[in-house]
């Protein structure tokens, strides 16, 4: 069968699979989008592509952004970023502040949110614009210059984050914040709130499973950067679920709590789910199941 034929297969098998999930309420503007929403696309280095569902439907892709945003610094610190951040699954929930003080303030890595503050903070101190090159550094992987942030998202995680607030004062505490800390979360909240579909989402990050570079030849990084990146997703992409979605699924990836999720395998494609109901630890089940249906399927785990 065709990758196109078992997406087609896994869609309509998990579609109306009872799903008990909920949506992230805690940000009030991402409370408003249908749970019922569901989508897939795959993009291949042998550029076939195939959607089905809402697919073409742009959503708040959250902390899947959080990879871009990694590559972009890896790009311009190289080695050095490893300095600042480290390279361990957490062990604890994403805006945990427990580890940061007997870590001294360098979190244990660039997926939670501590870490994204501190590569946000990188970038803010390294870009000329930062929101401005950074979203067309995002649009230029995804080949669409519409791509932008939401700023109703932006403007809504603003209000309620408070945590966020406290873990930047605190790493700053560490002077492991260059910035001023407002100016960090400013960013750092429109990171979150870019909207992409799951087309653009695949598309995007196409580079990570071929070598670091674009399918036109760009180089975005080099191929032992993509490969450092692809073993982060795998340990650290899915908050404190990662063992388990290595153990079902065996991709890298990393989830939003927009209901997304990107998985790539190596010299092969790039697959976004899209189901907004998230489970105890903000991953969706429906998503997992897709991606678990996907590689028993096509046998394209990577172990």
């Amino acid at each position: 069968m065709s990758y196109q034929e078992i997406i087609d297969e896994v869609y309509h098998d998990v579609k109306d699979i009872d799903d008990k999930g909920k949506l992230a309420t805690y940000i009030p503007e991402l409370a408003r989008v249908s749970p019922q929403k569901f989508g897939i696309h795959i993009s291949t280095v042998s550029r076939h592509q195939h959607g089905i569902g809402d697919y073409e439907e742009r959503f708040s892709i959250q902390s899947i952004s959080k990879v871009l945003a990694l590559t972009l610094a890896y790009k311009i610190k190289k080695q050095d970023i490893w300095k600042r951040v480290g390279i361990e699954p957490s062990g604890t929930a994403f805006n945990s502040l427990v580890q940061l003080e007997a870590d001294k303030g360098i979190p244990r890595n660039p997926f939670i949110n501590a870490g994204a503050m501190v590569i946000a903070d990188i970038l803010v101190t390294h870009l000329k614009n930062p929101k401005k090159d950074f979203i067309a550094f995002v649009r230029g992987l995804a080949h669409n210059s519409r791509v932008d942030y939401n700023q109703r998202v932006a403007a809504s995680e603003k209000s309620v984050g408070y945590r966020n607030v406290a873990l930047c004062n605190f790493i700053k505490s560490f002077d492991n914040i260059d910035n001023n800390p407002a100016t960090v979360l400013d960013f750092y909240f429109d990171l979150c709130s870019i909207e992409m579909s799951c087309q653009e989402l695949s598309e995007a990050f196409l580079f990570l499973a071929h070598d670091g570079r674009t399918l036109n030849g760009t180089q975005i990084l080099t191929n032992a950067q993509t490969k450092r990146i692809n073993a982060l997703m795998q340990t650290c992409g899915f908050y404190d679920e990662s063992g388990e979605f290595a153990f079902k699924v065996g991709l890298p990836g990393k989830s939003g709590v927009g209901g997304g999720i990107i998985a790539v395998h190596p010299d092969k494609y790039t697959i976004a789910v899209w189901s907004p109901r998230l489970n105890a630890k903000d991953n969706s089940y429906k998503r997992v199941r897709v991606l678990e249906k996907f590689t028993v399927k096509t046998e394209t785990s990577i172990f």
